[in-house]
């Protein structure tokens, strides 16, 4: 059986059109219950155009002072609307701000809603633009510390002269990326480029239409490539929704809720044959249950409860507490244990 060793959770920061600073305020708090709860990290997805956080790296800033421990993810951002240089100075001062808290999650290729906004972000025409993987490279590369032009180049500032590289510099943070693989194409890249992997409930289904078959194939492909086999993570989304602690009318949404979503399921979608994993909810038991007949939860050590949008904040914070409080016990999870060995990590290296 699983034994967990790290409990994440992914919030979308959702929030009303004509009141965002109440949605954002919520998320900030969320957090601040997942650390005071014991949650190893707090994830936030980067979303444009919608009502979500659409700065993951500025949102991060602020939750930085509002927690001290937990660690703070971003799952994932879109690269491809980023220039490299410039968004690693914006993670990179989160991630001193924060003591060395911060998890970058990536993707690569065309983003979203490029055919609405990709003129308003791109000079000239972003179709003819490489968007693919070697954006992360770069950033990896200013996030090393890697010094610009030769070993005689200096800049002139008031009170110094230096060799130019990206500042802050953050040592260690390049070592704490990750990227939202979902086919083989992507886990072959990111393992071979030392990137850790988040795997949700959305993979394509590549000689095969069952789920669990093809992500327990994308991860055993992550591991077999991987450059870094002694500290490489993997973490394990899914969409669990405990009612333990849920009156009965909020049970009922969430049956709802996952009923509505069952319907997507059993069958690849599009060209890339999207597969999606079923969302579960009942008792404490029942989730238990299921996730232990999960044959790709067996392949994990680390879990990352995804929250799905729309909720109130009083359903986030239940859903929290019981996961953490009667679910990942029953698969050893020792609550802040993976914070424990992430601060013993970073004081040796």
């Amino acid at each position: 059986m699983t034994r967990l060793t790290r409990l994440h959770f992914l919030t979308p920061g959702n929030y009303p059109d004509d009141r965002p600073a109440e949605g954002l305020e919520n998320t900030l708090r969320l957090i601040e219950v997942g650390e005071r709860l014991g949650y190893d990290g707090a994830w936030v997805r980067q979303r444009h155009l919608e009502h979500g956080i659409s700065s993951a790296a500025v949102f991060l800033g602020a939750a930085t002072q509002r927690t001290s421990t937990i660690e703070l993810g971003t799952a994932v951002i879109p690269i491809g609307y980023e220039s490299p240089f410039r968004l690693g100075e914006d993670l990179a001062t989160a991630d001193v701000l924060s003591g060395g808290r911060v998890a970058i999650g990536l993707s690569a290729g065309t983003p979203p809603h490029a055919e609405l906004i990709g003129d308003r972000v791109f000079d000239g025409d972003w179709r003819e633009y490489d968007l693919s993987y070697g954006r992360i490279e770069r950033l990896l590369a200013d996030l090393s510390g890697e010094f610009i032009g030769d070993e005689d180049t200096v800049i002139h500032s008031p009170g110094n002269v230096q060799r130019p590289r990206l500042q802050p510099h953050s040592p260690g943070l390049d070592r704490r990326v990750w990227y939202g693989g979902g086919s083989k194409a992507s886990i072959r890249w990111a393992a071979t480029h030392g990137l850790h992997l988040l795997t949700g409930n959305v993979i394509s289904g590549e000689g095969t239409d069952d789920f669990v078959e093809a992500q327990r194939a994308l991860i055993a492909l992550h591991r077999s490539l991987t450059t870094r086999p002694d500290d490489l993570r993997v973490a394990f989304g899914r969409v669990l929704l405990p009612t333990d602690n849920a009156d009965r009318t909020t049970r009922k949404k969430y049956r709802e809720y996952v009923r509505e979503r069952d319907a997507r399921l059993g069958v690849a979608h599009g060209p890339r044959r999207t597969l999606f994993a079923p969302d579960v909810v009942g008792s404490a038991d029942e989730i238990a249950e299921r996730l232990a007949e999960d044959a790709a939860f067996a392949d994990v050590s680390e879990l990352r409860l995804e929250l799905p949008y729309e909720f109130e904040e009083a359903d986030y914070e239940q859903v929290l507490h019981d996961t953490i409080e009667l679910i990942a016990p029953r698969f050893g999870y020792v609550s802040g244990s993976g914070r424990a060995e992430a601060t013993e990590s970073q004081t040796v290296a």
